[in-house]
Formats: C-alpha cells, sequence, structure tokens
C-alpha cells in the first residue's frame, strides 16, 4: 500500500510517498471487529504464517501461532502482518529509491523508532477501514509495538499481548546492539551505507552482528544441550578454524543472515530498539507513561530469557496493575532463551490459546473486546 502523505517521525524528519507491505489472514467480518495486527521482531516481516511461495522452507516466522486452529485462530480472527518502514522485506526502507535524488536511500533514510512504526501501522488500518483491533500482539521488539499502540491510539485497541518484551533495554543490551552495529559500519565493504553503489555487501560485518545477536537469543542451558563442547571433526585441530559445533552453528547462522538482510536496515532496527524508552516523557515512570491505555492485557516471559528478563515484564505488569488495569500474567518456564517466544511450548501456547478464545468469545456475545 502506498502512502502519499508525508509521515512525520519523532526525530523531526518526515518521510513521504512511501509504501508498506502486508499480508492479512483469515475473514473480516460484517463489523470489522476481530482484526488482530501481529507486530514483527528485528529480523522478521510481514510474512507471518503460511508458505507464501513454491519454497517450503518459506513459511512465516509465527506460522506455529496464527492460522487455523492454532492459538490465534484464523477461522475466527482477521490477522495482519506489516512489514516495518526501514526494513528490507519490501517496505519502503534504505534499499529503495529516493525520489529525492534518484538513488537508494541508503545512509540518507531517517532513523525512525517503535512510534513511527505504530503511527505508519495506524495508517494502513485506517485505509483498510479498521477502526479498532481486537488485540495488537508482538514479541520482543514486536511487544515493544504493541504496547505502544495502547498509549498511542488507546480507543483502538481492545487488547495488547506482550511476549518476552521489556518497557527498555538495559545498558547490556545497547551495549550488544553497539558491538554489532561497529561490525558492520567498521566492515570496509560498508562504504558509509553506500555499499549498494560498489556493488557490495559488508558481509563480514553483517555476520558478525548477527553471531553476537544469536548468541543473545539462546540460554546457557539450550547451547549446552544442543551443542556441549562436541567437536566438529572428533578431535583438536590445533588452529582457528572451526573446531566446535557450536562454532560451526554460529558461522552458519552469520552466513545465511548476511546473504538476506540489509545492513542499513540492522542499524536503523537496532537503534529504534536503543531509544524505545516511553518512561523518559515521564521521569521514569512507567505508570504514568501507560496511564492512557485501556486495553486489557497478556504479558508473558520465560525464565531463561536473560536477554528481556521476567523482571522487566514484571515491571510493564506492576506499572499497569498501579493504573487499575486487566493483566493477565505468565511466567514460563522454559529453557530456550529468548527464542522461547517463537518456539513450541505446550503451556505457552495453551495461554495464547485461552486468551484468545476470551475474545473471541466477547465478540460472538457482541460486546466489545
Amino acid at each position: 500500500m502506498r502512502f502519499d502523505a508525508p509521515l512525520r517521525l519523532r526525530s523531526g524528519a518526515q518521510i513521504a510517498d512511501y509504501e508498506l507491505v502486508y499480508e492479512t489472514y483469515g475473514e473480516l467480518n460484517a463489523d470489522r471487529s476481530n482484526a488482530v495486527l501481529v507486530c514483527h521482531a528485528l529480523n522478521a516481516s510481514h510474512h507471518v504464517a503460511g508458505v507464501r511461495s513454491s519454497d517450503p522452507k518459506d513459511v512465516g516466522w509465527w506460522d506455529n501461532v496464527v492460522g487455523p486452529g492454532k492459538p490465534l485462530d484464523t477461522r475466527r480472527f482477521f490477522v495482519i502482518g506489516i512489514n516495518n518502514l526501514g526494513s528490507c522485506f519490501g517496505s519502503t526502507g534504505p534499499m529503495s529509491i529516493n525520489p529525492a535524488t534518484g538513488r537508494r536511500y541508503g545512509p540518507d533514510f531517517p532513523v525512525v523508532t517503535v512510534e513511527d512504526w505504530v503511527h505508519a501501522q495506524a495508517r494502513l488500518a485506517d485505509a483498510l477501514g479498521i477502526e479498532r483491533f481486537a488485540a495488537v500482539m508482538g514479541g520482543s521488539l514486536g511487544g515493544m509495538q504493541a504496547m505502544a499502540w495502547t498509549w498511542l491510539y488507546p480507543q483502538r485497541v481492545a487488547h495488547c499481548l506482550a511476549i518476552a518484551s521489556t518497557p527498555k533495554l538495559s545498558a547490556q543490551n545497547i551495549a550488544f546492539n553497539e558491538v554489532a552495529r561497529r561490525a558492520i559500519i567498521t566492515d570496509p565493504d560498508f562504504h558509509g551505507g553506500r555499499f549498494y553503489d560498489h556493488g557490495v555487501v559488508p558481509r563480514r560485518g553483517l555476520q558478525v552482528a548477527r553471531m553476537i545477536g544469536h548468541i543473545t537469543y539462546l540460554s546457557d542451558d539450550a547451547m549446552a544441550e544442543r551443542f556441549g563442547r562436541a567437536l566438529k571433526r572428533g578431535d583438536y585441530g590445533f588452529s582457528f578454524d572451526v573446531e566446535f559445533e557450536i562454532e560451526s552453528y554460529l558461522r552458519y547462522q552469520g552466513e545465511k543472515f548476511s546473504g538476506y538482510f540489509d545492513a542499513n536496515t540492522y542499524l536503523l532496527i537496532t537503534r529504534a530498539l536503543d531509544y524505545f524508552d516511553p518512561a523518559q516523557a515521564f521521569g521514569g515512570d512507567l505508570a504514568a507513561a501507560l496511564a492512557p491505555a485501556t486495553a486489557s492485557f497478556f504479558v508473558a516471559s520465560f525464565s531463561t530469557d536473560w536477554r528481556f528478563s521476567p523482571e522487566r515484564s514484571r515491571e510493564i505488569v506492576a506499572a499497569l496493575l498501579k493504573n487499575g488495569r486487566d493483566v493477565t500474567y505468565a511466567e514460563i518456564e522454559a529453557p530456550h532463551g529468548h527464542d522461547a517466544f517463537l518456539l513450541d511450548d505446550p503451556q505457552y501456547h495453551a495461554l495464547l490459546r485461552a486468551y484468545y478464545e476470551r475474545i473471541a468469545l466477547q465478540l460472538s456475545l457482541g460486546a466489545q473486546p
């Protein structure tokens, strides 16, 4: 969907004549009350569920949650996935042509924030005739967007599902993002973000960035169970080539990532993560920041997620309870670390299913969810 009207960004910059790519699943009901927006995390996209091409591996990133008979049942709900502005999966971003110059935006693409993404998503919802979402849901960075909807557009969100998320990044998290960005920026093939003009990709920087990120998504227990200290060739090679299975796995993930993800997009999205801090404008008072929200909330965390730990989710819950909001909180025992929100965990999926059944019941009774 193309938008001609300029979108003013939090930075003060604005962008006009931009496109947002989206996918929908299920059917919008007659009174347009069953729409659910699913917000994506760092390296995901609008392709939330199903197989969209002849490649059986091209499966949506949350296909185990969204679909017919799944926790977010598309026989009941109309689900929308939107690729965020600045991403590299079809929506306008650094790889797109800047109409003002006739060349790719590259580093000239403006810095965007979580709030900017929500405003862009609201415009797309307007164009689809959706005045109010039955729910807005996301995990990790997607959870930040879901929460932002509740104070930016409080009358347009009935339920917010924020999973494995946080009200702001810790200093450690910002540090991980900065190391990843420096790996990209200092790659000789980065060329100040103009690598498109040189016909190259800063692959080494992207690979290191992905390796760093991937380590933070997994728990120590998950790594130990899957790889331990297993050697690639059965004995030490006394070299600096791949020796351990975990090294092989990380290099594979890095190489794969560098083949499909845009370096400038990585810089933009990690900076959006850093900037998210709704309480900053309220002297650090998260309850004050969340005060406009009228939605009911489902907040979930995972015991071994050390990147966005359960303590951060409890901060969100405490702030919501201080405001008298309706909150369901689940702290799930799972060994997988931050990536648990993407994986098959029976307890987690049962909780999601039950919460959406509650929303579906409200809809069937003709009540506002």
